[in-house]
């Protein structure tokens, strides 16, 4: 029997879980390779880099002693399950925007003075961070400031700019009009249509797809994941939240990213280990990492 395809999550709250050990244990039986653990505040961005700087979770891949220069992962052998390679992002979600970025900004000046900085802490975005209008949890203007803000925190730092938009898109395109954006721009969990994609694209930016492209309803995402240049494309389950078919309705997980890859996979026409192999490079180069397959 083949192996599964390798699958990356490049976006998920795994570490926000009660027990994600067990969670990236499963993910790694599904063939799930790497995993993004993102940040949504102060305390979950701290979480996050906890769970994927501890050394001993299962037999995980490891950064070798080359890995500071290169940039390169390297397989390491210890005890226990197979897990996948595991990165975080730090943010300030734009339901919590009202807390101001300061918390940000003091995470980011500590880990930039530890030994071997954002790379030993395998920190590679900015995020999630945006725009939010549908629930509107902070006002307005202080998602626009908190947004702004760490725009330039990711460009500063030249860390990947992971955003989250919603019923927000002329204020989002607005902003990323004016500022000066970072090399690297992630639209996570894309929700537009094939207007919103070519504008994304146009800004040099990924778009992110999660299992909502699965859902019935999705036609317009549909179509703009078939549209979406394959060095432009990547997949995300956003776990907990917004489990793909066939497990709508139940808590989401990195394992199911299998399922979102597959039906994007569908879309384009593609085979899914063959979609897998292309989503493995392009989500290594838009956190600017080298793939650990080259």
């Amino acid at each position: 029997m083949s192996p599964p395809a390798a699958w990356l999550d490049s976006h998920c709250h795994v570490h926000e879980d009660a027990d994600p050990v067990a969670l990236l244990e499963r993910a790694g039986a599904a063939g799930v390779s790497m995993v993004v653990c993102v940040g949504t505040n102060e305390d979950t961005s701290r979480a996050a880099l906890d769970l994927v700087g501890r050394d001993n979770i299962g037999d995980r891949a490891g950064w070798s002693d080359e890995a500071g220069s290169s940039g390169q992962a390297e397989s390491t052998e210890s005890s226990g399950c197979v897990v996948p390679e595991l990165f975080a992002t730090v943010g300030l979600h734009p339901h919590e925007a009202s807390r101001g970025t300061e918390g940000m900004a003091r995470l980011l000046e500590g880990l930039s003075g530890a030994p071997g900085g954002f790379h030993a802490a395998r920190l590679v975005g900015i995020g999630e961070c945006g725009l939010d209008y549908h629930y509107e949890h902070s006002p307005r203007d202080a998602q626009r400031d908190a947004f702004i803000s760490q725009i330039a925190m990711a460009r500063e730092h030249d860390l990947t700019l992971v955003i989250h938009t919603r019923d927000a898109w002329d204020d989002t395109f607005a902003i990323l009009g004016k500022e000066r954006l970072p090399e690297r721009v992630i639209f996570h969990c894309f929700t537009g249509g094939l207007e919103e994609a070519k504008r994304c694209i146009d800004l040099g930016a990924w778009l992110s797809f999660s299992g909502i492209v699965t859902f019935k309803n999705a036609g317009a995402l549909a179509e703009a994941a078939s549209w979406c240049p394959a060095d432009r494309l990547l997949v995300e389950t956003d776990s907990p939240w917004l489990a793909p078919v066939p497990y709508r309705g139940q808590r989401n997980e990195p394992a199911y990213v299998v399922a979102v890859g597959e039906r994007v996979a569908g879309l384009r026409d593609v085979a899914p280990e063959d979609l897998a192999e292309v989503c493995r490079g392009v989500t290594c180069r838009a956190f600017g990492l080298l793939d650990p397959g080259s």
